[in-house]
């Protein structure tokens, strides 16, 4: 590793964990889908996340950012998008009868849904491109930089989602009544729909 990779690797490692640890959409459905579903039952939305978001980072690198700047079309379109899908489970979270329960047909984040959600949201999107504006060199050291950062964030996210699923599942075993599971879903579903102001800040 170069002195420049060096000298970028302690304050993005720092920068990573702030970013991921904090609440946010991913996280909040996480906690949610760890009371009511279990860990392990959740561990395809915890690798959908840790995916999803490396995919955003190297589509970002890329040039995607670029995009949104010439077409904000897109990124609008995005947004709305984002919206809707946050509503959706939103409302799937609020109105989950029990933990592990199926007779309501809910089901925890599949893999690919976790994965898919990574590009639409807001906080995923701050996190990633104030990760590549700030920790990335430019000429010829600029994969090697992408290269770092995506693997510290891939290291850095594998723990968080991990740390907030198993909080969830944590609160669920404390959840044995249905009015303290009812009050706790209806509780994360807010919060979740709240995020959506994030879209349009």
């Amino acid at each position: 590793m170069s002195s420049d990779l060096a000298n970028l690797f302690a304050p993005l490692v720092m920068f990573a964990i702030a970013a991921a640890i904090t609440p946010g959409p991913n996280n909040i459905m996480l906690t949610a889908s760890g009371a009511n579903y279990g860990f392990v039952r959740t561990v395809p939305h915890m690798l959908g996340i840790v995916a999803g978001f490396c995919l955003l980072l190297l589509a970002i690198s890329a040039g995607l950012g670029i995009l949104f700047e010439r077409y904000p079309g897109v990124q609008t379109a995005l947004k709305i998008a984002g919206s809707i899908y946050l509503c959706y489970f939103a409302w799937r979270i609020a109105t989950a009868r029990s933990n592990n329960s199926e007779a309501d047909g809910s089901k925890p984040f599949s893999f690919c849904q976790a994965a898919g959600f990574q590009f639409i949201n807001p906080k995923g999107w701050l996190m990633a491109l104030s990760a590549m504006s700030a920790f990335t060199l430019s000429g010829d050291r600029y994969t090697a930089s992408v290269s770092v950062l995506i693997f510290v964030f891939l290291c850095v996210t594998g723990i968080s989602v991990a740390v907030w699923a198993g909080f969830g599942t944590a609160i669920g075993r404390w959840l044995k009544t249905p009015i303290r599971f009812r009050v706790f879903n209806v509780t994360m579903g807010m919060l979740t729909a709240g995020s959506i102001g994030l879209l349009f800040v």
